[in-house]
Formats: structure tokens, C-alpha cells, sequence
């Protein structure tokens, strides 16, 4: 059975092909009309779309074909049990359930590095209580720039690691944001890790790459793993028509 799924974020659309549960091929546009252009030429079985910008209705006359659209009534193969279930971004079960794609068993807690970081648990029983939300990296330096009269905009790129004593304004801004997300997720994993004997963790998200340093037997970097999640929803979705 050929799925292809879709998350439309943002900055980005990113997309994947699945032959069931394996993930054949992934890519990722920066504008719409190169998604439409390229949706237009595959061939698959079923299809499922979470966007944070467009709408069901909206996205129905943009494209040819028919798909699931994750809402906040779409069932999915997790416990739900956050206090307010309507207030749950889509994304963050998603992330949920993709973790659970890569490990069947036993306590998970995903990080997903986008615009927030969010802290999605997961226990044994496949019960989601919630997690924690903080600013991203992006957010936290535009916060710095915004809020204040003199400090730059800067950023911060895959494979630069910045130096713990900043020597100038923007090594500065750049270790505080660095160091202050590496250490958060840090002390985010060792509570849970003191709780959940046996957790696994997994990283993904836009910004998880330069965090890869965090990679260890137990903590695992998988930057596509809301496509993973929403491939599982899809498939939980058609075997109950």
C-alpha cells in the first residue's frame, strides 16, 4: 500500500512517500506551487495532510486528490489523555506516534525543535499526557533582537558550534541560546530518565540537527519523525473503513 503524507508548516512543506510502514522517499519544498507541481506526478493509495497555514477546504481545491486532513477529531492509535484535548496541536501527537514508530516498547519522550520546543511523553501503555512547551531557537534570538535596543539578529547554522565564552555580542547571544537549549534538553531528560526507567528519546524537528551532539545509546536524532507519526494515523485511518 503506497501513502504519501504531507506537513505543510510555516517555512515548509515537507513530504514522504511510504510503502507501508517504510519510508521510501522524502522531500521538502519552500513554496507551495513546487509542491502542487510535484504532488501532480505520483501515484499512490491514500493520503494524509496536516498544515498549520491552509485549511481542509482550502487545500481541497488546490489539489487533485483526496486525503485525510488531520484535525483534532482524527482518530489515532495513542491514549489521549491531556487535560484539554482542543488545544493540542495536531503536530505534537503526531510526533508522539512517530516515536512510537521507532520504538515499540517502553516510555519515549520526542523534542521536536521547530518554531517551540515541544516535549511530547509517551508511556508504555501508549497513554500521551503532555509534555512541556518552550521558545525555539529562532524564536529566542528574534526575542533578543526585538525586545532590546542594540542586540543584532543573529543565527545560528548547522555544524557551528558555539564557543561557551562568547568574546563579542553575537558569540554572545549565540552560546546563551546554544547552551541554554542544550542544557534545558538536558535536565528535561535526565528528569524523565529519574522517573521513567528505560525512557528513549528521540530529536527531530528543523533545528535538530545541530543538536546532534546530544546523540547517545538512548537519545536518538530523527529530524522526519512527525512524517513517520502522520504515516501511522494514516494507516490506523484506513484499516478502520
Amino acid at each position: 500500500m503506497k501513502q504519501f503524507v504531507v506537513d505543510i508548516g510555516n517555512t515548509r512543506v515537507k513530504t514522504a512517500q511510504f510503502e507501508g510502514e517504510r519510508l521510501i522517499h522524502e522531500t521538502y519544498f519552500e513554496e507551495m506551487p513546487s509542491f502542487l507541481e510535484y504532488a501532480a506526478t505520483l501515484v499512490f493509495d491514500h493520503a494524509i495532510i496536516s498544515s498549520v497555514t491552509l485549511g481542509e477546504e482550502e487545500l481541497k481545491k488546490l489539489l487533485g486528490f483526496e486525503f485525510i486532513f488531520l484535525s483534532k477529531s482524527t482518530l489515532v492509535p495513542i491514549k489521549n489523555l491531556y487535560a484539554t484535548p482542543e488545544t493540542l496541536g495536531v503536530d505534537r501527537k503526531a510526533a508522539a506516534i512517530g516515536a512510537r514508530c521507532i520504538f515499540e516498547k517502553g516510555p519515549l519522550l520526542a523534542i521536536d525543535l521547530g518554531s517551540c520546543i515541544t516535549y511530547e511523553f509517551l508511556d508504555e501503555e501508549d497513554r500521551y499526557f503532555g509534555g512541556a512547551i518552550s521558545p525555539g531557537l529562532q524564536m529566542r534570538f528574534r526575542a533578543m533582537h526585538q525586545q532590546t535596543a542594540r542586540l543584532p539578529l543573529v543565527n545560528l547554522i548547522w555544524g557551528e558550534k558555539p564557543e561557551l565564552i562568547g568574546n563579542s555580542t553575537e558569540k554572545g547571544m549565540k552560546s546563551g541560546v546554544y547552551y541554554g537549549i542544550l542544557h534545558e534538553m538536558q535536565g528535561f531528560i535526565s528528569e524523565y530518565q529519574g522517573k521513567y526507567p528505560g525512557l528513549r528519546v528521540i530529536i527531530c524537528g528543523g533545528d535538530s540537527k545541530i543538536f546532534e551532539s546530544l546523540t547517545k545509546d538512548h537519545i536518538f536524532v530523527i529530524p522526519n519523525l512527525v512524517l513517520y507519526g502522520l504515516n501511522r494515523i494514516l494507516t490506523y485511518n484506513v484499516n478502520l473503513q
